[in-house]
C-alpha cells in the first residue's frame, strides 16, 4: 500500500519513510509544497501523514483541499499534543492525530488499524435506510430527500452502526469496536469528535436532530423524524 508523507522536517521525513519501507508499504514525499493536492492526485495514496506546520499553508487547509477529493484516511503529525488541537484536526477532516516526538511503535499501530479498517471493512448491504435517510456504504455517503453528503470511512462505520440498531441505543464500547477494533490509542474523545462532524454534515441538510446521545450509554437514530 502506498503512504504519502507531507513532512517538511527532512530528519522527520527520513526516520518515518525508512520504518515503513521496513515493513514493505510504498513511500512518498512532498516535493513542492505549494502543490499538495496535485501530488495527492497523481500519486493516489492509500493514507496521508500530515504535519500541520507547513510551508505556505498548513496540515488543516491541505486536508480540507483533499477531501474536496477523496476520503482516504488522514493521519494528523503535530507537536501540538493539547485537546483542542486534536479535536481541530479530527474536525477539518482527519482520521487520526499522532504527536510529536513521534513514538514510531505507536504510530505504525495507528496506521496499520486505519488500513486495516478502511480497505478490509466489508460492507454487509450496499445501503441501510433510516427515517428516510439512506446510507450508502459502498459510495461512502449519505442521502435525504435532494441532499446528498460525502462521509469518511470512520463516520461511515460508526453511522452502520447507528443504523443497524433501528432507533436503539449502540454503545459507544460497540461503536468504538467496530470502527477500531479495540485500538488501545483510541480514547471515547475520537468518536465524540467524529459524532460531532456529523451532526454538523447533517445540520447541513437540515437533519439537526438526527444523532441523539443517551447519556452514560450511547447515541441513537432519532425514530422521530421517519
Amino acid at each position: 500500500m502506498k503512504i504519502l508523507i507531507v513532512e517538511d522536517d527532512e530528519n522527520i521525513f527520513e526516520m518515518l519513510k525508512r520504518e515503513l519501507l521496513l515493513w514493505n508499504y510504498e513511500v512518498k514525499g512532498i516535493s513542492n509544497f505549494n502543490q499538495i493536492v496535485e501530488e495527492f492526485i497523481e500519486y493516489q495514496p492509500h493514507l496521508v501523514l500530515m504535519d500541520i506546520m507547513l510551508p505556505y499553508n498548513n496540515g488543516y487547509f491541505w486536508c480540507e483541499e483533499i477531501r474536496k477529493h477523496s476520503n482516504v484516511p488522514i493521519i494528523f503529525i503535530s507537536s501540538k499534543s493539547e485537546n483542542i488541537d486534536i479535536v481541530m484536526g479530527i474536525q477539518f477532516g482527519a482520521d487520526d492525530y499522532i504527536t510529536k516526538p513521534i513514538d514510531l511503535n505507536v504510530t505504525l499501530a495507528k496506521i496499520k488499524a486505519i488500513l486495516r479498517r478502511s480497505y478490509d471493512f466489508t460492507k454487509d448491504f450496499e445501503f441501510l435506510s433510516f427515517a428516510n435517510v439512506f446510507l450508502y456504504m459502498d459510495k461512502n455517503i449519505i442521502k435525504y430527500n435532494d441532499n446528498e453528503i460525502s462521509l469518511t470511512n470512520t463516520e461511515t462505520m460508526i453511522l452502520e452502526t447507528l443504523f443497524k440498531a433501528k432507533g436503539g441505543v449502540a454503545s459507544r464500547e460497540s461503536i468504538m469496536e467496530k470502527c477500531w477494533h479495540g485500538d488501545d490509542y483510541i480514547d471515547d474523545n475520537t468518536l465524540a469528535v467524529n459524532i460531532t462532524r456529523l451532526r454538523k454534515k447533517f445540520s447541513d441538510i437540515n437533519l439537526n436532530d438526527f444523532i441523539q446521545t443517551k447519556k452514560g450509554s450511547g447515541y441513537y437514530l432519532n425514530s422521530k423524524m421517519e
